[in-house]
């Protein structure tokens, strides 16, 4: 079969394992500067399932897609480093604040400016929300079937994909019509490392916003190596509605965001016996912590 035309959803995302007490703006969206940002765990899972396919299937070819602030190119330089083919920035000041609704529009509008396309990957939820949404989402504005918690790609014909799926109770195996997108599950092979070669080759690229700062050595020399240039497209290029984006577009509201710490108020040792361990589970069943 021909070549796959594969995209992948990814997330520049701030890193929510220490939310402190500036994380929150008076807004109530994330306060994105005040933390760390890193890819999106489960969209790089997604991006190893992109990869794998493009492995096996001679002349496919590999997008990754971002929305969010300039910074969030580097995200797009990650991807390329361990495989991607090309990066496309989704970034204007009228996108700020949105919510997943807000955020799957804008998305579904730039996956139709790169139409056709085969398979849209993207990870099951986002470390920032934790909503599962957006995916879903952007298909059924597409129009196109879905597999969700996908842990595995088996396979994929000329008009169909084979996947397998986790479940809360087991494993289940489905097919689904091209085109279709898939949200990959936490439990999906990690991504593999940075190619030392690539990152030499990329480590250059750069949007246009970005280019607007550089040099003009740095600019001559993107002139002729165009596979440095990431595209970067704005609400006019999408031919986006204002109505459905940013704060105004999105009807979810934060009211507060809250660090919670689990701490232990006392603490028990056991000796390592089949007595001890019976008493505790007797304990355990009589407190009704258990049972």
């Amino acid at each position: 079969m021909k070549g796959l035309n594969i995209i992948v959803l990814a997330k520049q995302v701030p890193d929510t394992r220490n939310v402190g007490k500036d994380a929150m703006k008076a807004n109530g969206t994330v306060n994105r500067a005040a933390l760390p940002a890193i890819f999106n765990p489960e969209d790089l899972l997604a991006l190893e399932q992109a990869l794998r396919l493009k492995d096996r299937h001679e002349g496919s070819q590999v997008t990754v897609v971002t929305m969010g602030p300039v910074r969030a190119a580097n995200i797009l330089r990650d991807a390329l480093f361990r495989g991607a083919d090309k990066g496309v920035l989704i970034t204007d000041k009228k996108f700020a604040g949105s919510d997943t609704l807000a955020t799957s529009y804008v998305l579904s509008r730039a996956l139709q400016k790169l139409a056709p396309f085969d398979i849209i990957l993207c990870g099951r939820q986002a470390i920032d929300g934790d909503t599962a949404q957006v995916g879903p989402q952007v298909a059924e504005k597409l129009k196109i079937p879905q597999i969700t918690y996908v842990e595995e790609i088996l396979a994929v014909s000329k008009q169909k994909i084979t996947a397998r799926r986790r479940m809360g109770n087991g494993m289940e195996t489905l097919q689904g019509k091209l085109p279709l997108l898939l949200t990959v599950h936490g439990a999906a092979p990690a991504c593999r490392t940075r190619n030392a070669r690539r990152l030499m080759k990329y480590k250059h690229a750069c949007t246009p916003s970005e280019m607007s700062h550089q040099r003009e050595d740095y600019i001559r020399m993107h002139e002729h190596r165009h596979y440095l240039d990431l595209t970067e497209w704005n609400v006019n290029d999408l031919q986006a509605e204002e109505a459905y984006l940013g704060l105004y577009g999105s009807p979810t509201k934060v009211n507060a965001v809250t660090n919670i710490v689990f701490t232990a108020r006392e603490s028990k040792v056991l000796a390592p016996t089949d007595e001890a361990i019976n008493a505790l589970m007797a304990e355990l069943v009589e407190h009704h912590t258990v049972g």
